[in-house]
């Protein structure tokens, strides 16, 4: 069913879009790097997060980190990653398909900086073998412009 909610979202709200189904699995960065052909960057990654009592997705590039000083400040207290089962009730998406969109309630969703450095991103699409390919600014349109920095890229020194 989650990919058929990202499909309909997608149908309703970006016509234009289209939700690529691959026979090979897309489930981790990694892998949807090979399967397109792209730098794990350019992976959208969707994390599921709780800070105290509110929870949140928050969309970074494949080979980045949650800085833990970064977000703290950005989010206001200690972030937790969601376990695999509130992920799934929170995005209705498996944890290797889970994206921002097709959601079952609304959300706040997030993006961090470190994905501006690409043209283009493909988060996933629902399900462990679908993606969607989509300019930063869609990307950012389709979520809400809400911007953070959390992250940091690979290579870059983590806050002290």
């Amino acid at each position: 069913m989650s990919l058929a909610s990202v499909q309909a979202d997608l149908a309703a709200r970006a016509p234009d879009l289209a939700v690529e189904v691959t026979d090979a699995s897309t489930a981790t960065v990694q892998l949807a790097a090979a399967v397109h052909g792209c730098e794990p960057g350019q992976i959208a990654k969707t994390l599921c997060i709780r800070v105290r009592e509110e929870e949140f997705l928050l969309v970074t590039r494949g080979d980045a980190r949650l800085d833990n000083q970064k977000s703290k400040a950005a989010f206001g207290g200690r972030p937790r990653m969601l376990g695999a089962e509130d992920v799934l009730r929170l995005t209705s998406h498996p944890v290797g398909g889970v994206c921002p969109f097709g959601l079952p309630d609304q959300l706040p969703i997030y993006l961090d900086v470190s994905i501006k450095v690409y043209d283009v991103m493909i988060p996933a699409g629902g399900d462990t073998h679908a993606s969607v390919t989509l300019s930063v600014a869609r990307l950012a349109e389709l979520c809400g412009n809400k911007w953070v920095d959390a992250c940091v890229p690979p290579g870059a020194v983590e806050a002290e």
